[in-house]
């Protein structure tokens, strides 16, 4: 009868068999891989022009509110030609550094919400203007 060989810690080894078994599973994945992408080719559809966007792509939900935020920015043709892109770029980048200063502009060493109004209203303002803002550019 053959005795069974026990290892130290209950388990194989990681060097050889466990490395080997991976090493072979991988290799199956490849050719199973490559066999798909050779006998299935992706279709051929003309290259796409990347100064024309058309007109039902919109971004990912979290991209929404600075997407139709630049929408609503559109809206300031009326000062300029360069006004809607700087505008909307740089309100938006005023925004994000307002979030990021907000706890060093209320410096207030309470963490009850009730000690600091300014930062809950900035918070809550501006989390209502994202909520909105993305449901807009949702269903525009």
């Amino acid at each position: 009868m053959e005795k069974e060989k026990t290892w130290k810690y209950g388990s194989e080894p990681f060097y050889p068999n466990h490395i080997l078994k991976q090493l072979v599973l991988i290799c199956i994945l490849m050719a199973l891989l490559v066999s798909l992408a050779a006998f299935f080719p992706p279709p051929y559809l003309p290259k796409a022009d990347p100064y024309v966007t058309p007109e039902h792509i919109k971004p990912e939900w979290y991209f929404l509110a600075a997407y139709q935020f630049l929408k609503a920015a559109d809206k300031l043709q009326f000062i300029g030609m360069w006004a809607p892109k700087i505008i909307g770029i740089l309100a938006q980048g005023v925004i994000g550094l307002l979030l990021f200063f907000l706890p060093f502009i209320d410096r207030n060493p309470s963490v009850r919400p009730s000690e600091r109004p300014y930062a809950l209203r900035i918070g809550i303002t501006l989390a209502i203007l994202y909520i909105i803002f993305t449901a807009w550019g949702y269903f525009s």
